[in-house]
């Protein structure tokens, strides 16, 4: 076992703090009794009493979450389907131009994106609100999950999709019943890259949003601009919890997905 030079030890040190800090203050002062974020007085929940009878971050909210869950689902869907077209595809009369027009949402600047968008919705006369934010989100966030999945589909054994060919399968049932099964880590993952990315943005949403549907980092960079409150430290707290259980919770089952199907590979073998 090799161990850690002290500069390589205090190099990953100040990188940790350097990320982590500033959110254990944030969660710290979620708690203050005080109203000023700045002055200590004490421990106190209040603040997320405050929050949960406060209507227009309530509704912002629930505006985030709908348009994440269904923007996720849709960039999966899509871009699982892409991935699967690149990796098995083959050649094909277009495919530079393709892969180019699914990759280029991640090099491309979010004013950028936001602005295209806007200005196509308006050229078709769609009216701005929840409807547009999904279609906004799907766009730029289908890439990611194509990349994810097809990084999978890159070292996916083809033998095992191919013996289910072989006893009578489809190819639609051989990649219901063989392929999606053991490439849904990757799938699951794709889906909850998608939805932390839409959780978060703010530079698209706000050019595809209407007065209807605010998001929630529309509402707290508005409210943040008036100063920061107590309320926003419990908000951005309880939206870390999620996203860290959300993200526990996938590992742990990714890992039990990914233990089984080696001990089901032992058996095969053995057998």
């Amino acid at each position: 076992m090799t161990r850690m030079s002290w500069f390589n030890t205090v190099s990953l040190t100040l990188g940790f703090a350097f990320l982590y800090i500033p959110i254990v203050i944030l969660v710290i002062y979620s708690f203050n009794e005080s109203k000023l974020v700045t002055v200590w007085a004490g421990f106190s929940t209040k603040w997320y009493g405050e929050l949960l009878r406060n209507d227009a971050f309530l509704n912002a909210a629930w505006v985030t979450i709908k348009v994440a869950v269904v923007s996720s689902t849709f960039a999966t869907v899509l871009g699982t389907m892409a991935a699967y077209v690149m990796v098995r595809g083959g050649r094909f009369f277009g495919r530079t131009l393709f892969s180019g027009m699914i990759y280029a949402p991640l090099v491309m600047p979010e004013v950028i994106t936001g602005l295209s968008l806007l200005l196509l919705f308006i050229g078709i006369g769609l009216d701005r609100g929840v409807l547009t934010i999904i279609l906004a989100h799907t766009t730029f966030s289908m890439c990611y999950v194509s990349v994810v999945v097809s990084s999978r589909l890159v070292t996916f054994d083809r033998s095992i999709e191919e013996a289910a060919l072989d006893l009578g399968c489809t190819p639609s049932e051989a990649f219901r019943l063989v392929t999606l099964p053991i490439i849904a880590p990757a799938v699951i993952s794709g889906w909850l890259l998608a939805f932390t990315l839409s959780l978060d943005d703010l530079v698209i949403a706000s050019f595809t949003s209407g007065p209807a549907a605010t998001t929630l980092p529309i509402k707290i960079f508005s409210a943040v601009r008036l100063g920061v409150s107590p309320e926003i430290n419990a908000l951005s707290t309880i939206m870390i919890a999620i996203v860290a259980t959300g993200v526990i919770t996938t590992s742990l089952i990714s890992k039990r997905q990914v233990v089984r199907q080696r001990r089901e590979e032992q058996e095969a073998e053995r057998s």
